[in-house]
């Protein structure tokens, strides 16, 4: 549950193309001295392991200029549309990224990219049962998107990368360690794909 603290004063001190950078003045407690922190504020994100029948994960391999990498992903995304729905916007970002549809969803793990400097909060869905989108509906993808590649991984094989070091990109690090556990128990104990989500942003305080 949330630990909400008294806040002093709320303002927006960069405001970009995707995220804000806020700053906050509150108090930890009663009568003590407000702290400032400024932070990015972020509308949450979705990734996506998909499984297909061989237990195989689709990695992408894809350019990220901040730590001018090409790194091996899987499918992500902002929740930047107003209201979506989280399980939608997860499949609207598979559709996009991997021309899949899956129709078996599961909530993998929820986490806080970076809680010291951004507001972001990732639900990771496990995603099964996949076909492929007809080319002619298939989505267009530009600029880094343009680029992507693909590649199919035994899960254990992949598992085995992440403690490796060849794996950096955080929603795969955690996505694929959470699925090839969950995998133990034919992945019996994973929450429904609609479980509460009270750490994203928009359910914050609720």
């Amino acid at each position: 549950m949330p630990s909400l603290r008294a806040l002093q004063s709320s303002s927006t001190v960069y405001q970009g193309r995707i995220w804000d950078v806020v700053s906050d003045t509150f108090s930890l407690a009663p009568g003590t001295e407000p702290l400032t922190r400024d932070y990015i504020a972020h509308p949450g994100a979705v990734a996506v392991v998909v499984l297909n029948d061989k237990s195989q994960v689709l990695l992408l391999r894809q350019y990220r200029h901040p730590v001018q990498m090409d790194l091996w992903e899987i499918p992500a995304g902002l929740l930047d549309v107003e209201g979506e729905d989280f399980v939608a916007g997860a499949a609207r970002e598979l559709a996009e990224e991997a021309d899949l549809e899956a129709a078996d969803w599961h909530v993998l793990a929820d986490f806080f990219n970076s809680p010291g400097s951004s507001s972001e909060a990732i639900r990771i869905y496990l995603a099964r049962t996949i076909s492929w989108i007809p080319e002619a509906e298939r989505h267009v993808r530009t600029d880094e998107e343009a680029e992507i590649q693909f590649r199919w991984v035994d899960l254990d094989d992949a598992a085995a990368a992440v403690l490796e070091g060849r794996i950096h990109n955080p929603s795969a690090v955690v996505g694929i360690l959470a699925a090839q556990s969950a995998a133990r128990d034919g992945f019996a104990a994973l929450r429904d794909a609609r479980a509460p989500w009270p750490a994203h942003p928009s359910q914050r305080g609720r």
